[in-house]
């Protein structure tokens, strides 16, 4: 149907699409997981950029600021509260489906859940008693939106359950849509409603548009996973290894929750040191940047099981291609999505408002540090599947004691152009003392412009 000068060129890409979409095996799926991932990124990523937009005007800078310094918060917070076991459940269901050992699927998605909700609802409780004892010491403008911050993080924790669930199943879709176009979609919606409806726009206001939002999106998630679970494993005896799943569960935790905080602690401290206009602009500058991060985000969610799968066999050598394979499809998407994004950058950044301009040479200094993680690939995620939990821990507290460091020295001393420094020179030392262990551990050249290697040999090196 196409002309046959058109059909030419496009012969040799449908030639390569083929297999991915239609293979059965694992490096097949994996990169039909990564390529659909790597969509729906594409697609939340423009939905993230429409609805900030719209929420930036809607509110101005000052209650803007308020409104994503307290969101910043909760999304932290909820992350938190799971204690690793989100993590937890992608590192052993492809293990318990390749061993047939449906009892302890069973088993620990229903776990997971559960404990989520019961540790994020006891995080929220003492959250609020802390508000209320510091109450006289706390702006009165973050106050109310803190306290309706806290009553998101139980639905935060089990959403991220979910995704994990999901991710573990190599269901992108599933996985991914509901956190990324779904609720954001959704605290959009409220937010016009609720303005049209005459509430003030202010913080307050979005956080309950975002808090209705998050329940919403939430338990239909829950409710679409769960009837697909039953689906796929039929009723039957449920095993509990409580014990081995949290002697996992929390090395993961200190992992995923000091890079979390890696990632979000530039925008927490210019919160505490900054006034919310100038909170507004670098967040707006960050997370205009950041849509260069779904690119790791699609290769993490493709790399995951395969590193899990590859650790299961034993084979180092397929475990070498998988992750150097994983640091070219990082770094060379991220090149050419990064200077897409600086380009149009100041124009994107006038879309929020006249004021948010002021960001556009954070951009520059923030897409260094995107670039040097991007550039060693999804080392933190091998590390984690290969049951380094504990190395890949204390490399990441090394990294953000450096990065709470820099944000402390360079925040008061250079105000917005430093806390960009910050967070840059944090990913470049991120970036090198994970790419020196993942060297050290399994010998891999895992690095962008590396070939795939061979890696260790020895069985030790590659089995949690």
């Amino acid at each position: 149907m196409l002309p046959s000068a058109l059909r030419q060129r496009l012969s040799p890409l449908l030639v390569r699409l083929g297999p991915i979409a239609s293979g059965s095996d694992p490096k097949s799926r994996a990169q039909r997981t990564a390529l659909i991932a790597f969509a729906v990124r594409i697609f939340s990523a423009a939905i993230a950029l429409v609805s900030q937009i719209v929420l930036a005007r809607l509110m101005g800078e000052f209650e803007y600021g308020v409104f994503v310094f307290v969101w910043v918060l909760a999304i932290l917070f909820g992350n938190l509260s799971c204690l690793g076991l989100h993590a937890a459940v992608i590192r052993f269901v492809p293990e318990y489906q390749t061993a047939g050992a449906v009892a302890e699927i069973r088993g620990l998605t229903t776990v997971a859940r559960i404990f989520a909700l019961l540790s994020a609802t006891a995080l929220a409780t003492i959250g609020g008693i802390g508000l209320w004892f510091f109450a006289d010491i706390i702006e009165h403008y973050h106050l109310v939106a803190l306290y309706l911050g806290l009553f998101a993080l139980p639905m935060i924790a089990l959403g991220d359950v979910m995704d994990g669930t999901a991710r573990a199943h190599s269901w992108p879709l599933a996985a991914m849509s509901p956190t990324f176009i779904i609720r954001p979609l959704l605290i959009l919606a409220f937010m016009v409603l609720a303005t049209a409806a005459g509430l003030p726009n202010s913080a307050k206001t979005a956080m309950v548009a975002a808090l209705a939002a998050t329940y919403v999106t939430t338990l239909g998630q829950f409710l679409a996973m769960t009837s697909r679970l039953r689906r796929r494993y039929v009723h039957g005896p449920m095993k509990i290894k409580l014990g081995p799943w949290l002697r996992l569960s929390v090395p993961i935790f200190l992992v995923e929750g000091f890079g979390f905080l890696l990632t979000n602690s530039d925008v927490v401290i210019v919160g505490l040191y900054l006034p919310p206009d100038d909170v507004a602009i670098y967040f707006a500058a960050a997370k205009t940047m950041a849509l260069v991060h779904f690119v790791m985000f699609a290769v993490k969610a493709a790399a995951g099981p395969r590193f899990s799968e590859a650790m299961a066999s034993g084979e180092s050598r397929r475990l070498a291609e998988i992750a150097t394979e994983s640091a070219h499809w990082s770094f060379w998407p991220s090149l050419a999505m990064g200077g897409t994004v600086l380009i149009a950058g100041r124009f994107l950044l006038s879309l929020f408002g006249p004021a948010f301009t002021a960001g556009a040479p954070l951009m520059a200094i923030l897409f260094a540090g995107i670039l040097a993680k991007a550039f060693v690939g999804p080392v933190e995620t091998l590390l984690t599947m290969a049951g380094r939990q504990k190395l890949c821990a204390i490399l990441y507290a090394t990294a953000l004691a450096v990065n709470i460091a820099l944000n402390v020295v360079l925040i008061p001393a250079l105000g917005l152009t430093g806390a960009a420094f910050a967070a840059a020179g944090a990913m470049v030392f991120e970036a090198a003392i994970l790419h020196l262990a993942a060297r050290r551990t399994f010998a891999i050249p895992l690095l962008a412009f590396a070939g795939a290697g061979s890696g260790n040999d020895k069985n030790e090196a590659v089995r949690p």
